[in-house]
């Protein structure tokens, strides 16, 4: 089933908010962070957020990340908002 021209442009624009950062770990240790997020019934990337802003708070700098009105109890337009799902 091809990808709609409206699933293509929500990519697009979802895409655009993210940044994108590479972590290139040596194969043994690559494995071992997958295998510990697995165990914590997490995906790899939620894991490895968590374990950032874990750091990040114990060094006094917090990530602070403004809150769409979903997280902050505002009302608002939520479309595109609907179907994404954090896991940290």
């Amino acid at each position: 089933m091809p990808i709609t021209e409206a699933k293509k442009r929500n990519n697009a624009k979802y895409n655009a908010k993210c940044d994108v950062i590479n972590v290139r770990p040596l194969k043994p240790e690559g494995a071992a962070i997958r295998a510990a997020a697995a165990a914590a019934g997490q995906s790899l990337q939620g894991y490895i957020l968590q374990a950032v802003r874990t750091r990040m708070e114990q060094e006094g700098q917090p990530l602070e990340i403004e809150q769409t009105p979903a997280e902050s109890g505002e009302e608002g337009d939520y479309r595109g908002l609907l179907g994404r799902a954090r896991t940290y």
